[in-house]
This record gives structure tokens, C-alpha cells and sequence, in this order.
């Protein structure tokens, strides 16, 4: 096991650096086919992640897996430390993640052990930490189109390439959770034309377009939340059943993405921050700036 600690001043870690990111949601905190493992624990400016990342060879392409929940699924959705995630990715190297995650459906048609590849969010989140940014260091980065649509094309294709059944696009409702959605809540969700609902995705990819990382999610979809009459009581049970038939083909979606990468780096993922930032440099608090330094370095070089 490899410790690193202390914040970065590069973005370069030990060792060599590391292209690919995969967060593994529930149900997925391990994937069967990475192998010449390392764990490597880093600690960021942020805190500490969710565990170490597991630097390992998949598809012969060397990836960093991060178990979204920690060892043991236990962190709540609320708990995690998206900064330290991201950040953690940035200092390895990454520049792509792929993003799985368990959700329920809004759709008749997007049914349990589907997947969906989805190209919006809605925020129903309460005070999350969902920059980097502030004391002393303003920056907005434009988030209109909140997927990386290049990643997100290859996350398809690849599902199509395993014979799963996919949905390109669609609205994901980011809620605050733990509890699962109220009748009500489900209902009205529905009535606004959104698609899928989860807990998680939304701070990671806000801060993945800070931090200049490509993102994109494969859902997993484990029930149709509580609005449909044979599932208006969703259960843990539910979810696990199903989700431990989608892990295998998600496993296998992730796969054949990873073997698509690496792609050359086109969108506007790749250049977030170069119009983001607001706050002039000569007023930047020094530790602010030197805490950033991975994130805004050479736009203030």
C-alpha cells in the first residue's frame, strides 16, 4: 500500500499517472477484472476520501477504482466527501471518470436492471459541498450541459456493445436522501418530465468540471421509486436483488469503455476553469492559491 499525504502540488501522484477514474456506487466496490493492484491511500486539502483507490490494470489501460461508500458501504450520501474524491482523482492524474451508480426509475419504459445514460440533473440536494472554490477565490464554471457528452457517447455505445439495455439521455433527479421519496415527492417529480433518481452524482460531476475531469454516469436502474403501484414501498432487499444482476453487465459496460479511452480531449470539460475564474490574481489569498495550485495552476502562471 502506497500512503500519500499532504496536499498536492501537482497534479502528477506518485508513480506513474493515471488517465481513467471509475467510481463504483452501491453494489459495485470491486470490479473482478482489474488486476496488478496497488492500493493507494491519499489524503487531500479536503480530507480524506472514501478509502484508498485501487490503481490497477483493466483492458490493459491503467485505471484508479474508487468505492463511492467507502469499505462496507458506510457513508451516506450526505456524508461523503465529494472534495476529497475529486481532488484525490485530480492528484492522480485523472482526466476521465466513469461514474456508476444505483437509481430508481420515473419511467414506465426505464425499467428495473435497465441502464441509463443520462444528460441532465436537478438539484433537490440541501447544503452540499459542491465547489472548491471561496475564501478569498471566486470561479464559476459553466455547467448547462452537465455530462461529458464525448465520454458519455463512448458509456453507450459500449452498453449496446454487451447487449445491455441502455437509455441515452434523460433527466437525473439528485435528492438528499437517506430516506427514499415520499409518494408525493415521486409524483411530482414525474409531472415535471424527469427520468431517473438518485443520491449521488450531482457533486461529483460539479466538482469533476471544476477540477477539468470529464464525467459521465452509468445509472443503474434498481425500481421505479415509490409513484408505481407494485413499488410503493421500496426496500434495501429490492435494491440489492437487483442490483446484484445489473453488476455484472455494468461491470462489463465500464469495461469495454475503458478500452474506448483515451480519447482526445476536445470538450469543455478539458478547459472549465479557463474563463471561470473571477477573482483577480493580486487579491487571491496566497494559501487559497497555493491549496488550488492543481486545479488553477497554469492559469495563473
Amino acid at each position: 500500500m502506497t500512503i500519500v499525504q499532504g496536499p498536492a502540488s501537482s497534479v502528477q501522484g506518485p508513480g506513474e499517472l493515471v488517465r481513467i477514474g471509475i467510481i463504483g456506487g452501491s453494489g459495485l466496490y470491486d470490479m473482478a477484472e482489474l488486476t496488478d493492484r496497488e492500493s493507494r491511500v491519499i489524503e487531500t486539502p479536503f480530507g480524506s476520501p472514501s478509502g484508498p483507490y485501487v490503481i490497477a490494470t483493466l483492458r490493459g489501460r491503467r485505471v484508479a477504482f474508487l468505492a463511492r461508500h467507502g469499505e462496507g458501504h458506510r457513508f451516506t450520501p450526505s456524508e461523503l466527501n465529494y472534495r476529497a474524491n475529486i481532488f484525490g482523482f485530480k492528484t492522480l492524474g485523472v482526466e476521465w471518470i466513469l461514474s456508476a451508480s444505483a437509481v430508481g426509475s420515473l419511467r414506465e419504459d426505464f425499467k428495473p436492471l435497465d441502464l441509463v445514460v443520462p444528460d441532465q440533473f436537478f438539484d433537490c440536494t440541501r447544503g452540499r459541498i459542491s465547489t472548491f472554490f471561496g475564501e478569498g477565490l471566486v470561479a464559476h464554471v459553466g455547467f448547462a450541459h452537465p455530462f461529458c457528452a464525448p465520454l458519455s457517447s463512448i458509456l453507450t455505445a459500449s452498453a449496446k456493445s454487451v447487449e445491455a439495455t441502455v437509455h441515452e439521455g434523460g433527466t437525473y433527479v439528485c435528492m438528499e436522501g437517506p430516506q427514499f421519496s415520499t409518494v408525493a415527492e415521486s409524483e411530482f417529480y414525474r409531472k415535471q418530465g424527469w427520468d431517473i433518481i438518485g443520491m449521488t452524482n450531482l457533486q461529483e460531476a460539479k466538482l469533476a468540471r471544476e477540477a477539468e475531469i470529464c464525467y459521465s454516469t452509468l445509472a443503474l436502474v434498481t425500481d421505479y421509486d415509490c409513484w408505481h403501484p407494485e413499488h410503493d414501498s421500496v426496500t434495501v432487499e429490492m435494491i440489492v436483488a437487483n442490483l446484484m444482476q445489473n453488476a455484472k453487465t455494468a461491470q462489463q459496460v465500464i469495461a469495454a469503455a475503458v478500452e474506448r479511452l483515451p480519447i482526445e480531449r476536445t470538450c469543455e470539460c478539458a478547459r472549465a476553469m479557463a474563463t471561470a475564474l473571477i477573482t483577480r490574481p493580486e487579491a487571491i489569498p496566497a494559501a487559497r492559491m497555493a491549496l488550488l495550485q492543481p486545479l488553477i495552476g497554469k492559469y495563473l502562471s
